[in-house]
């Protein structure tokens, strides 16, 4: 049967366990360009002395890895090549413009002088040198040079962070034929973890269809075998119809929930999801290969203007199958303040609170673990030796769950995203998941006042086999959900047509900051690797006026790649020596609940300015950060500042450390005459649909439903009214909760009407 042939087909995704195979590249640049690309990456890594002693503190002889490690090279084994393309796919076109133009500028005589200056003069003639005949040390003083301009030369600071996250991230990620990368064994990083059982059953299986995957007479078929009436709309156009009670776009947080509990309620439910299918055993624990396959442009996806990295979920799971596990309930302050300041009685009411029971419930939260690992162990010594208070993360897993790689999708299986909860009970109930396939538009009939409905999503296949055009499918239904996150949902239902100027508005980014602490093996009592252990088990909170958190303090998860793009540049050397470090650098970040907002009103165009008022609270976030890693016992401190911000911890004076906390600042900053910037992160995207009590004052209303169309409805987070202030998992799944049992009533009601 066709549902068993998906099963074997479904087995293996040699994509994400595959990383480390050949592949053509292209990125379209020419020879000459390749080679200043080539020079640039060597510049920052290239072959460096290596002085002994230097090995973390200890004085220890360099071992084989460790210089093999200094005289690695990013010029070498298809690395610039890798990051010219992944520079072409990832970044936005303004950039890649801005990239194409540095490299074709260096690749000339004329263009190096320009961009390099005096730097690029020699004695003999032509005497001028292009940037990829200047010698090492001149590149590496030309590219700090860069990092350091401002104003209307800002842009030679941009090029310089996108060269230096690419070529490190690149060099860190890359793997050969057998899964390693040279430099892990001198750095201290293992991805070998604790796997679960092989070879069990996966569990959506009996209803996922991979449409990628399937010319148009096997999907026909397979579309029938799950039980849903198809028809041909366009066969030449490959066009065709499926008849559903509800399709969800979207398989998160959100769309999990909503399309358990309509199929809990006797209805056919489709639900649509852009990425792919993998579970347990798929997952490497590989950081380039996983991060490039699980989140929305391999996780390099930025704001407008490249300022906040933001990390979305892109697979069957949306970001509950690649978050960090914290199940934090939504804060009573919060829901005070949306029930009263934005007139939304959902969030006082018995029914929102019985929500959050039965999602905690069906997520398997469970108050604290056996075993912290290493970043939480720091965290919360720290907390202590200052006296502050420091609370236990529940988590959707196991208590003696110590896996530090669910970021990359839990290996174990122990972690209860909504593919392991919502989406099983959804298919269990007959729904189908379509993955690999990307919606372009919601359908309607009628006009806007005048009894407007919606009749369904028009998708397309992502890259499909089809020998003509690529698969289309108008999934036509009673009632349909956009439960594609706040970035994706907005630009669907604009792409759609809707005109509420509240669509894209109020996004919410929870901005991070990091600093780091280095806690050497010999000179701390606090064991382990930074990559081990659950990632978040532990908070702090700074909490504002009304007792709702102003800024938490978690700690997040980095593999080297990761590491080496957040890590300030200053040198070659300095950034090996750095690396060297990386197993017991501990990193912990002040995440804001941030009051000011951007918007997103086209796909993957996001534009956000952050608030003063967010701004210096992210400044009183970092300083107690730096404290406690402080009080915790780190021989060194920083920031991610780009002019390399840090002191030695190890015994320092209470005024030399306020005088160091003193010169803190979150972003950017003029110091000496040059720019110190840093890049902040968010992987928590909120309210840019967010429910009103009116057409003015929200983009649905408080059902989740548009108020320009009968029968679209929202469902994901970018319902919330603000910023929640915590991780925002629980408070998702609630809110998709409550409002999916309104979309049951909605159908039921709709149902009536029919038969009356």
């Amino acid at each position: 049967m066709a549902g068993n042939d998906e099963a074997q087909e479904s087995r293996h995704h040699p994509l994400l366990m595959g990383g480390g195979r050949r592949r053509k590249y292209g990125h379209g640049y020419s020879n000459r360009q390749m080679e200043c690309l080539s020079a640039i990456c060597g510049t920052f890594i290239g072959p460096t002395p290596l002085a002994a002693p230097y090995v973390l503190g200890k004085g220890d002889l360099p071992n084989k890895h460790v210089r093999e490690f200094y005289e690695a090279s990013g010029s070498e084994n298809g690395i610039p090549e890798e990051v010219g393309e992944l520079m072409v796919r990832r970044l936005p076109k303004e950039a890649v413009l801005l990239v194409w133009w540095v490299l074709w500028a260096l690749s000339t005589r004329l263009g190096t002088v320009v961009l390099c200056g005096r730097a690029s003069l020699c004695w003999d003639f032509p005497f001028v040198r292009r940037f990829a005949e200047m010698k090492q040390e001149e590149r590496e003083k030309v590219l700090v040079r860069w990092s350091t301009m401002r104003g209307l030369l800002c842009l030679f600071r941009l090029a310089f962070a996108i060269f230096k996250v690419f070529s490190l991230y690149v060099f860190y990620s890359q793997v050969d034929e057998s899964m390693k990368n040279p430099s892990w064994k001198a750095i201290g990083y293992d991805v070998n973890q604790k796997r679960g059982e092989p070879k069990r059953e996966r569990p959506l299986v009996k209803g996922i269809i991979d449409v990628e995957a399937k010319v148009s007479r096997r999907l026909l078929d397979d579309l029938a075998w799950h039980g849903l009436s198809v028809s041909a709309e366009n066969s030449r156009r490959n066009l065709y119809t499926v008849d559903c009670d509800a399709v969800v776009v979207g398989s998160g947080c959100g769309g999990g929930v909503a399309a358990a509990t309509l199929a809990k309620a006797g209805h056919k439910v489709v639900v649509v999801e852009k990425g792919g299918y993998f579970w347990g055993d798929d997952y490497s624990s590989l950081e380039g290969p996983s991060l490039d396959q699980l989140y929305q442009k391999g996780a390099k996806l930025t704001t407008m203007d490249m300022k906040i990295n933001i990390m979305a979920g892109s697979t069957v799971g949306g970001g509950s199958a690649i978050n960090w596990a914290a199940s934090i309930r939504t804060p009573d302050s919060v829901l005070s303040e949306w029930a009263t300041s934005h007139g939304l009685p959902l969030f006082g009411s018995q029914k929102y609170q019985e929500a959050m029971n039965a999602v905690c419930e069906r997520l398997g939260v469970v108050d604290g673990c056996t075993e912290e690992g290493f970043q939480n162990k720091v965290l919360r010594a720290g907390c202590e030796a200052l006296g502050l208070q420091c609370d236990t993360v529940p988590t959707n897993s196991s208590e003696g769950h110590f896996c530090g790689s669910c970021g990359y999708g839990c290996p174990t299986g122990e972690k209860k995203g909504t593919d392991s909860t919502w989406l099983v009970d959804a298919v269990n109930c007959g729904a189908v998941i379509l993955t690999r396939v990307k919606a372009e538009k919601f359908v309607f009939e009628g006009k806007k006042g005048t009894g407007r409905k919606c009749l369904g999503v028009l998708v397309t296949a992502c890259g499909s086999k089809s020998s003509n055009s690529p698969i289309k499918l108008f999934i036509r239904s009673k009632l349909s959900v956009s439960a594609c996150g706040a970035l994706m949902t907005p630009p669907l239902l604009i792409s759609s047509g809707l005109k509420n100027p509240n669509i894209g508005k109020n996004l919410h980014l929870h901005p991070v900051l990091l600093a780091w602490g280095y806690f050497p093996e010999s000179d701390s009592s606090i064991k382990g690797k930074v990559y081990e252990g659950g990632i978040i088990t532990t908070i702090h909170k700074i909490l504002a006026e009304n007792n709702s958190p102003r800024v938490i303090i978690e700690s997040p998860s980095m593999g080297p790649a990761t590491y080496a793009a957040l890590t300030p540049w200053l040198s070659n050397s300095d950034m090996k020596e750095r690396m060297l470090r990386y197993s017991r650098t501990v990193h912990l970040f002040a995440l804001v609940r941030d009051v000011g907002s951007g918007e997103v009103k086209v796909e993957e165009r996001i534009n956000y300015r952050l608030s003063n008022v967010d701004k210096e609270s992210l400044r009183d976030g970092l300083r107690r950060v730096l404290r406690i890693l402080v009080a915790a016992g780190a021989t060194e401190v920083g920031t991610t500042q780009s002019d390399g911000q840090r002191i030695k911890a190890k015994g320092i004076k209470k005024e030399d450390l306020e005088e160091f906390l003193n010169g803190v600042v979150a972003g950017e900053g003029i110091v000496s005459g040059s720019e110190r910037w840093t890049m902040y992160s968010s992987a928590h995207q909120m309210g840019s649909c967010r429910m009103g009590v009116n057409e003015a004052a929200g983009a649905v209303d408080e059902n989740g439903q548009s108020w320009e169309a009968e029968g679209l409805f929202v469902c994901d987070g970018s319902l919330v009214p603000s910023a929640i202030g915590v991780n925002p998992m629980i408070t998702i799944q609630s809110v998709a909760y409550c409002v999916s049992n309104r979309m049951v009533e909605f159908l039921r009601r709709r149902k009536s009407i029919e038969t009356a």
